[in-house]
């Protein structure tokens, strides 16, 4: 038989995965080191939805934090889904309609990161995606286009994840460098799949094949699925090894000549599959593919594997899944525009309400009585909004520049308000953790007329100055700094995994650990060994990257306080703004300010520290939407336009 376009396809599987051993996959690791304090939302369809559930099974097994792989049309319907994990949309084309609709929907009503990968650039998804700066795209070209089936590009995604994932964990040789050297057992794909002759014939003699397996290996699973309906080739069922017990032998009772079983499995569900085949009606035929594990190379195996066995099943049915016949009220069902047929959700409480909710971990149930929250946002809105402004104080990562994009100076935007401001005679400070690298960063994009007037509170406001000449760091050693710095070396002798210790003295001390951590947890390790050493915690603080421990006196209010003083400010004429607003996050100085603006966390405080922006706006995305309303009213003088404003415009 001369080879069709699935063998074909197949044929390049060696080469897409070496490819993909050599890519780059620095700022994808970032990516998923930045969502690893949360579960994740996995969105794809056909191969792509493998691929979210690789993702998610990864995400699962690394961080314990539970994530969902779903289908497009689950975000479209319900895009709340959103609104506290971050969010993979994979689509190796990115001209499937329902994607595009699903990062609209999304990017509405998410407060997290929206992340892209796919395998074209110039894709409808892309153009969609390209003009939204708070969504960020993972682009991996590949040369060739798939059929019908996913193949390349789904190896080509899969590698790349489970690259990054097992790279994360300190593993360089998460996976081998060639495919052939994948193993299902203790063979190769080729000769567990010369093994599976027998039962490739009787699978497709009877047309149908129920799959049953082990939930760790639930991504492999899906993908033969997806294949075997989607070329028409056969009946397929999925059950793990549990549920299939849970009723679903009858149909082995009643058609024990109409169905195999195929068990994937891994050493821990082994002993369980040799018993249920033992207890099986003989005349059903069972094969099984027997995995090492369900670390990425073991799962990438499977679905190498799985690809072969649905190529072997076609030959035997002498049809091409790669190019089948396909419909046109397929093409048409494909094709429907959705929007026209499926209304967007209405959100039950304001985004700027909800995210006060979400802080007091008043989440779910709803509050039914929001009269009390209601009112409190408003009166915020009314006063700010009455209220004229000499000054302005920014938090700086996450807030004048992106959390994911911490090494670059503020986008030509900021940059441009922040000189129209200054340029005005409005006050502007920045007060940052960081020490003289936020001087080296402005310093490339702003004017040096502009730089003199701009007051700097580094080191969380312990060192106050001009952004025009870098800080000078007094020559004094504080003793409390002192105890915390050999606290944390202990940790890290310890095993904590603990990147980097930073102490500056007389000011903080600052812990970073490996990337993927969350810094929410690991405050409380911090927290713990000060306690247990008799220190003080109240100055302990995290960001989203680091964990700092404050020398006394030393905090971002500081440098409110010096613009009031040296500027003679009335404190109502100043406003606020930071992303890390309810403690013990490093901006609640700043957000405990009477008028200050969340452009992420919110403070707990109801007469403070709103998240005002619309809820799928956050970091920096957030700040130019308020930026965008600050209108100056006078020499000196601004006044922010919020009144007016519905709180989840788009």
């Amino acid at each position: 038989m001369s080879t069709n376009r699935y063998q074909s396809e197949l044929d390049k599987l060696p080469e897409t995965y070496a490819g993909a051993m050599r890519e780059d996959v620095a700022r994808l690791k970032g990516a998923i080191a930045g969502a690893s304090e949360s579960s994740v939302i996995g969105v794809g369809s056909g191969g792509s939805f493998t691929v979210a559930s690789l993702l998610c099974n990864l995400h699962e097994a690394y961080t314990g934090r539970v994530s969902r792989p779903s289908t497009p049309l689950e975000i479209i319907c319900n895009p709340t889904l959103a609104s506290s994990s971050p969010v993979f949309l994979i689509s190796a084309e990115g001209k499937n309609p329902d994607i595009t609709e699903a990062l609209d929907r999304a990017r509405h009503h998410s407060a997290r990161p929206i992340h892209v990968l796919t395998n074209r650039n110039d894709s409808p998804l892309m153009t969609g995606a390209s003009m939204l700066s708070d969504v960020s795209t993972h682009v991996f070209e590949l040369r060739d286009k798939d059929g019908y089936l996913a193949t390349n590009s789904l190896l080509l995604d899969a590698v790349l994840v489970a690259r990054a994932y097992g790279e994360l964990d300190g593993a360089e040789d998460a996976l081998p460098a060639a495919m052939a050297d994948l193993l299902i057992g203790d063979k190769s794909v080729a000769q567990w799949l010369a093994s599976a002759e027998t039962f490739i014939e009787a699978a497709t003699q009877r047309g149908a094949v129920i799959v049953t397996y082990s939930p760790l290996l639930r991504p492999i699973a899906a993908d033969l699925e997806s294949k075997l309906s989607e070329g028409a080739l056969l009946h397929c069922q999925l059950a793990d090894l549990r549920s299939f017990a849970h009723g679903r032998h009858l149909w082995l009772a009643e058609r024990p000549r109409d169905t195999v079983v195929l068990a994937l499995i891994e050493p821990s569900l082994s002993a369980l599959w040799g018993k249920m085949r033992d207890l099986f009606p003989r005349d059903v035929p069972t094969f099984s593919m027997p995995l090492p594990g369900a670390l990425p190379r073991d799962l990438i195996a499977g679905l190498v594997a799985q690809m072969h066995l649905v190529d072997a099943i076609a030959k035997r049915m002498g049809k091409d899944p790669g190019q089948p016949n396909v419909p046109q009220f397929g093409r048409d069902i494909y094709y429907l525009d959705l929007p026209e047929f499926i209304p967007v959700p209405e959100a039950r409480v304001p985004a700027d309400e909800q995210s006060k909710y979400d802080v007091l971990g008043a989440r779910w149930p709803s509050p039914r009585k929001r009269s009390d929250m209601s009112r409190a946002r408003n009166a915020f809105v009314n006063d700010i909004t009455k209220q004229s402004f000499r000054a302005v104080v920014f938090d700086y990562d996450g807030t004048l520049t992106a959390s994911q994009r911490r090494t670059e100076p503020p986008a030509a935007p900021v940059v441009q308000h922040i000189q129209r401001l200054v340029e005005a005679g409005v006050l502007v400070g920045i007060a940052s953790g960081r020490g003289d690298s936020i001087q080296q960063e402005l310093t490339k994009v702003l004017p040096e007329d502009v730089l003199s007037r701009l007051f700097l509170g580094l080191y969380n406001g312990g060192w106050i100055g001009s952004a025009i000449a870098p800080p000078e760091i007094p020559n004094t050693t504080v003793e409390f700094l002192s105890h915390v710095t050999r606290i944390a070396w202990r940790l890290k002798s310890l095993g904590v995994p603990i990147e980097r210790i930073k102490t500056t003295h007389p000011y903080q001390v600052s812990i970073r650990f490996r990337d993927g951590l969350p810094t929410d947890q690991m405050w409380f390790v911090v927290a713990d060994a000060l306690r247990q050493a008799g220190l003080t915690t109240t100055s302990l603080f995290r960001s989203k990257h680091s964990v700092d421990v404050l020398a006394p006196g030393v905090g971002k209010s500081g440098l409110i306080a010096h613009i009031i003083q040296h500027s003679k400010v009335d404190p109502h004429q100043l406003v606020t703004m930071g992303d890390q607003g309810a403690w013990p996050g490093n901006d609640v100085s700043l957000l405990e300010h009477r008028f200050s603006l969340s452009v992420d966390m919110p403070s707990r405080r109801l007469d403070r520290g709103w998240k005002l922006a619309p809820g799928h706006k956050r970091d920096v995305d957030a700040t130019l939407w308020y930026l965008d309303r600050f209108r100056v009213v006078g020499p000196g003088k601004f006044a922010i336009a919020l009144k007016d404003e519905p709180s989840d415009e788009g």
